[in-house]
């Protein structure tokens, strides 16, 4: 098993779905864990430190650089620094291109892309002086093919993979990796929500999931946040630290058709 004690993990929207799945992954191995997201956290904070390390948490808004900051100011004050920058937070909106409102693509571009390079660009120095990091962004089987009524969530997520790209060659030589995981469906809310919707045409909620699964991934099966938590501590352990700048789906097959 990956040890990470000593390591600091910032996972942000972490305070549910498959960001928490992830920070309690990295909690089981060790690593202190600063986690992100609105409301109140101290029900998740209780979760994650049962396993014994420091936790924190930040409520920055991701969409705000300025918030952004200093969250990353928090961590190295708290901290040490970052070790490990899981990128995760992400929204959705689903409508044609020439009907989508133009505050929810610059919403979905700030959250879903922006906030990738800000956290990066700001966590990268301290993870060079140190000799070791890793950057894992969550992206999505979406920033690898398209799907119709998602323009501002595709585009952003084929940004987060070519940003991915270049913060790889940028690091090749040094003990600091970065990589992208691109799930296929898991059962968060934004899921859960295209599910809810399906079903409120009359269709029965089960037939609903199944509809919505046969539609892109072969399994019929969810992908789950654990199953992408045990892949981060992959890319985190010695064995992966040759894995560079990589778009690793986890989809059920949804790409393989």
């Amino acid at each position: 098993m990956t040890t990470l004690s000593g390591k600091t993990a910032l996972v942000t929207g972490s305070t549910s779905g498959i960001g928490l799945g992830i920070a309690l992954s990295l909690a089981k191995a060790g690593a202190n864990l600063i986690l992100n997201g609105f409301g109140d956290a101290s029900k998740v904070i209780a979760e994650v430190a049962q396993y014994g390390g420091k936790v924190g948490h930040h409520p920055a808004d991701v969409s705000d650089p300025a918030q952004i900051a200093d969250m990353i100011a928090y961590v190295e004050r708290e901290f040490g620094g970052v070790d490990i920058l899981v990128n995760n937070a992400g929204i959705q909106h689903v409508a044609p291109v020439d009907e989508f409102p133009v505050e929810r693509w610059d919403s979905i571009i700030a959250i879903n892309l922006s906030s990738v390079f800000h956290s990066t660009r700001l966590s990268l120095p301290g993870m060079r002086a140190k000799g070791w990091g890793r950057v894992i962004n969550i992206a999505s089987v979406h920033g690898l093919v398209g799907s119709t009524g998602k323009a501002a969530y595709v585009a952003a997520k084929h940004g987060v993979i070519g940003l991915t790209k270049v913060v790889a060659l940028e690091t090749a030589t040094s003990n600091v990796t970065c990589n992208a995981i691109c799930p296929g469906w898991v059962l968060t809310p934004l899921v859960q929500k295209q599910i809810d919707d399906r079903a409120a045409t009359g269709i029965d909620p089960q037939q609903a999931q199944h509809d919505l699964l046969a539609e892109k991934q072969p399994s019929l099966e969810f992908v789950t946040p654990p199953q992408l938590g045990e892949l981060v501590l992959f890319l985190c352990s010695e064995a992966g630290s040759q894995v560079r700048g990589a778009a690793w789906n986890v989809d059920g097959g949804w790409l393989a058709q």
